[in-house]
């Protein structure tokens, strides 16, 4: 049946690509609002699912992209195992093909790596209705040009994501958070930077309201050897609040705005309340914002700024990128999408 369903997928791309016209990949749209709005003929692939190849000793899931993520995460507990990248779901019908084509990355990305750390190999349907393998189910399988990993974070502008083998990880023995007294962001981006060069097991930061959050992960004895120098009070809390933004501080329909910075960035000296997280990397906003002055006040600092969610129409998702990087992305989607089909101006204008 999932062969079928890739032949008729195929077909649809091959028949929308004659006719001049553009597609929307849509799995079950837990991350729809991620990117520009798009009007264009929904692409269904949902119903693209199944485990392929799942061997707990060697590390590795291969699985279909229509796969809903929870029931992945609870197949992969059941050995104790787990996405290193922490994924968010923002919603119980998340996809594995979401994951991947947003690229977005919950609390332990600063200290475990990124989505794209762990994508080993896609299989997808290229902008000719043609069906391409990058990468491999195998860890040491990196040379040459890792074309897989430009899939992460594509947002559906390259192709539609068929297949993907990802690493996982052992869960850790034991987790641990710990709670401390910060009044400022620059209290806690002086902190968190400083802890980061000794080696503790920090698994996840996070900052708000004056507090500053602090995971640890590992062995028994080497978290709560940790937990004891480090002080601060041990509060239960499994993260997901910030994992899935279900706290307080995202609930509602005012803009959200995330920044990307250099973890050792100073505090942009903003007057409103924000959340602080990945020791200083990404730093979240809620309220309406001056976008072109955070844009350029960013961008000092090596960094840039995302209209991630509930911004007015009309509004730049993403910071414009300088021209040479607009051209390799250019050439990029010319090579996978030369009708230039799918989600057209999903992340910038004319891509």
């Amino acid at each position: 049946m999932d062969v079928d369903i890739e032949a008729e997928l195929a077909t649809q791309i091959t028949a929308v690509a004659a006719a001049g016209g553009e597609v929307e990949i849509v799995g079950n749209g837990s991350k729809r609002f991620y990117g520009e709005p798009l009007e264009a003929l929904a692409l269904e692939v949902s119903g693209h699912s199944g485990i392929i190849d799942y061997d707990p000793a060697e590390l590795v899931i291969t699985l279909r992209a229509g796969c809903r993520l929870r029931d992945v995460e609870v197949l992969l507990a059941g050995q104790r195992q787990m996405f290193g990248f922490e994924p968010p779901t923002f919603g119980a019908d998340a996809t594995i093909g979401g994951m991947i084509a947003s690229g977005l990355a919950g609390p332990r990305r600063a200290f475990a790596g990124s989505l794209r750390d762990f994508l080993l190999g896609v299989k997808m349907l290229d902008g000719r209705g043609e069906t391409l393998n990058f990468g491999g189910r195998v860890i040491k399988n990196v040379a040459g040009f890792d074309v897989a990993r430009v899939m992460a974070g594509s947002l559906g502008t390259l192709g539609v994501i068929l297949e993907a083998s990802l690493r996982v990880i052992p869960m850790p023995e034991t987790e641990v958070t710990l709670a401390y007294a910060h009044a400022t962001p620059a209290l806690h981006i002086q902190w968190i930077n400083q802890l980061g060069s000794a080696p503790y097991p920090i698994s996840a930061s996070s900052w708000l309201d004056g507090q500053s959050r602090l995971r640890l992960s590992g062995s028994e004895q080497g978290v709560q050897e940790a937990a004891a120098e480090l002080g601060g009070d041990a509060v239960d809390d499994d993260w997901a609040d910030l994992k899935d933004q279900s706290h307080d501080f995202f609930a509602g329909d005012e803009a959200l705005t995330r920044i990307s910075l250099p973890p050792a960035s100073a505090d942009l000296g903003l007057a409103r309340t924000q959340v602080i997280e990945w020791g200083g990397a990404q730093r979240w906003l809620r309220g309406e914002v001056d976008l072109e002055g955070l844009y350029a006040q960013a961008a000092t600092q090596g960094g840039n700024v995302c209209a991630f969610r509930n911004h007015a129409d009309g509004v730049d998702r993403f910071q414009a990128l300088p021209a040479a990087m607009i051209k390799l992305q250019r050439n990029l989607k010319s090579s996978f999408d030369p009708a230039g089909i799918f989600n057209p101006g999903r992340i910038y204008p004319g891509l």
